[in-house]
């Protein structure tokens, strides 16, 4: 059973996601230090800079290369400010995908936290699968609530 600062963290992720743009997909990230107190904060979006416009969220061809996850922008914001994610704990609404379990590995995050509350579409689960191998061959742990 989940404690109370886990299910705060991930409802405060979910808020986050919902400041994505992508009309299909929305994922938020917290990273959460040993004392509870948040180093960062990410959601999936364009890097900045980067026109967000409808004629790229609504064609999947032209978004993926310029989509950043919510995982990602959290480690990036984190290195962008100075902000080490070493020992910390990750909360995401969803698993995370290979992709973004290289990142929370190589940042040093020593537990993941995401929740099954929504459907995964099923084009996503053998890369979570992968996802998940990784993490835990990494010695990530790996609590899906």
């Amino acid at each position: 059973m989940s404690d109370k600062w886990d299910i705060r963290f991930l409802e405060l992720a979910k808020h986050i996601a919902g400041w994505s743009k992508d009309p299909s997909t929305k994922v938020g990230c917290i990273v959460v230090g040993e004392d509870r107190e948040i180093r960062s904060t990410g959601f999936n979006g364009f890097p900045r800079g980067i026109s967000d416009d409808n004629d790229r969220l609504l064609d999947r061809e032209k978004k993926y290369p310029l989509i950043c996850h919510a995982e990602e922008n959290a480690i990036m914001h984190a290195a962008r400010i100075g902000v080490s994610l070493k020992g910390s704990t990750a909360y995401v609404t969803w698993p995370p995908c290979s992709r973004c379990a290289r990142s929370l590995i190589q940042a040093g995050i020593k537990e993941v936290v995401y929740s099954t509350a929504e459907e995964v579409p099923e084009r996503w689960l053998e890369d979570f699968n992968i996802s998940t191998s990784m993490l835990k061959e990494a010695n990530v742990i790996v609590r899906p609530i």
